[in-house]
C-alpha cells in the first residue's frame, strides 16, 4: 500500500514476470535470440531512472529475494499478477512459465496471482497443457504472445479459426481476462504481429471476456483509442507506458495518457510495472505525482485526479479479479463494470 498526501492507495501491479533468461537456459542453436531478446528488454531498463539499472548478469535472472523485495518492500505493491512468456524456441524451460510464476504463488499465496498462457499453433497437447495449468493456479487470466515463434511459424491472430476454439475454452474453463501483447516489439520478433486490429474482432465475439491489450498498442496509439473506446470490454494495460515514458519521454507520456483518458477512461487502465524490466517504486509514486507539463497544450484533454489515480493503480485491476480491497483505499465511485457497459451502437439507438 502507498499512502501520500493522507490517501492511500491499494496496488495491483497486472503486469510482471518472474523469467529466466541466463545462459544456461538458452536453446542450443538458438542462443542468438535469447541473448538478443534479454538484451532488448535490458536497454528498455535504460528508460527508467538511472539509479534503478542493473547489470545484465542480474537482470537476466532475478532472485526470489529481489523480487520480493523490489515489488513488496519497496514497490509499495499489494497484489501483483503473473503473465506467463514461454518462448520455448530460444530457453530450454521457458522465459517465464505459469510453473516458475507458479512456484512463488504457492509459496506467497495472498502475494500473487498467476496467469496462464495458450498458443493456439500447439493444438490438443497445447490445449490440455493450458487446462491443467489454470486449473492448478486457479487462473481467471491468461497472457497471450501473438508474435511469439513456434516451428516455422512467427506469430498468430486472435481471429484465427484455432485461436477462437482456445478462447471458447479460455471461457468455460474460467478465464474472464485475456492479456494481450500489443506494443513495442523486442528483437527479434517481427513488429506488425502486434498489430491491435484482431483484438477488435475478438472482443466484439467473445463479450464474456475482457481484453486487456498490453502496452497500448503502441506506436499505434491511435489504432487502439479508436478500437478500445467502442469495444466496452478492452482495456487499457499501461505496462510500458508509464515504464518507458513517463521518466524518458514525459511529454508523450502526456500525450499518450491524454489520449487515453479522452478515448479509454479512466476506469479502464490498470497498472503494469513490467517487473523487472522496471521496479513499481518509482512508477507507482510517480504515477501519484503526475500532472500535465506546463508550458505545453493539453487543454483538450481530461485531468486525472485522486480517484483517477486510485483506480488506474489498483482498484480497477482488483474489480477485474475479485481481488478485495480495503475500506480506505476505496473511492467514492466504482470502477466500471464490465457487464455495465454499452457498446456505442446501443447507445446510439437509446438516444434516438
Amino acid at each position: 500500500m502507498y499512502e501520500k498526501d493522507g490517501e492511500k492507495y491499494f496496488i495491483v501491479d497486472s503486469h510482471m514476470h518472474y523469467w529466466d533468461a541466463s545462459p544456461a537456459n538458452w536453446v542450443e542453436g538458438a542462443e542468438q535470440y535469447a541473448k538478443g531478446w534479454i538484451e532488448c528488454f535490458h536497454a528498455y531498463q535504460g528508460l527508467g531512472p538511472a539509479e534503478t539499472h542493473q547489470p545484465i548478469e542480474e537482470f537476466q535472472k532475478v532472485s526470489e529475494e529481489q523480487l520480493m523485495r523490489e515489488e513488496f518492500e519497496e514497490g509499495h505493491v499489494d497484489v501483483a499478477i503473473f503473465q506467463s512468456t514461454y518462448l520455448r524456441e530460444w530457453y530450454k524451460d521457458g522465459f517465464n512459465t505459469a510453473e516458475q510464476n507458479g512456484a512463488l504463488f504457492e509459496k506467497y499465496p495472498e502475494k500473487f496471482r498467476v496467469n496462464t498462457r495458450f498458443d493456439p499453433r500447439d493444438g490438443d497437447a497445447g490445449m490440455r497443457e493450458f487446462e491443467e495449468a489454470t486449473k492448478r493456479y486457479g487462473a481467471t487470466g491468461a497472457k497471450l504472445y501473438t508474435a511469439e515463434w513456434n516451428g516455422d511459424s512467427r506469430g498468430f491472430k486472435l481471429t484465427d479459426p484455432e485461436a477462437y476454439r482456445f478462447l471458447e475454452r479460455a471461457q468455460e474453463i474460467g478465464i474472464k481476462n485475456v492479456h494481450v501483447h500489443k506494443g513495442p516489439t523486442i528483437w527479434p520478433l517481427d513488429k506488425d504481429a502486434f498489430d491491435v486490429s484482431d483484438v477488435d474482432h475478438a472482443a466484439t465475439d467473445f463479450q464474456g471476456l475482457n481484453f486487456i491489450v498490453e502496452h497500448v498498442g503502441l506506436p499505434r496509439i491511435e489504432d487502439f483509442c479508436f478500437m478500445a473506446t467502442q469495444e466496452p470490454n478492452v482495456y487499457a494495460g499501461l505496462s510500458v507506458v508509464i515504464g518507458g515514458l513517463m521518466h524518458a519521454r514525459p511529454r508523450f507520456f502526456a500525450k499518450v495518457m491524454g489520449e487515453l483518458l479522452f478515448w479509454v477512461g479512466e476506469d479502464k487502465m490498470t497498472f503494469g510495472s513490467d517487473y523487472n524490466i522496471w521496479t513499481p517504486k518509482w512508477q507507482v509514486e510517480g504515477l501519484v505525482d503526475w500532472e500535465y507539463p506546463e508550458g505545453h497544450d493539453f487543454d483538450d484533454y481530461p485531468r486525472l485526479g485522486t480517484e483517477g489515480k486510485k483506480k488506474i493503480l489498483g482498484l480497477n485491476a482488483a474489480k477485474l479479479y475479485d481481488i478485495d480491497v480495503p475500506a480506505e483505499c476505496q473511492v467514492s465511485s466504482t470502477p466500471a463494470a464490465p457487464d455495465a457497459a454499452e457498446l456505442v451502437e446501443d447507445r446510439a439507438v437509446a438516444q434516438a
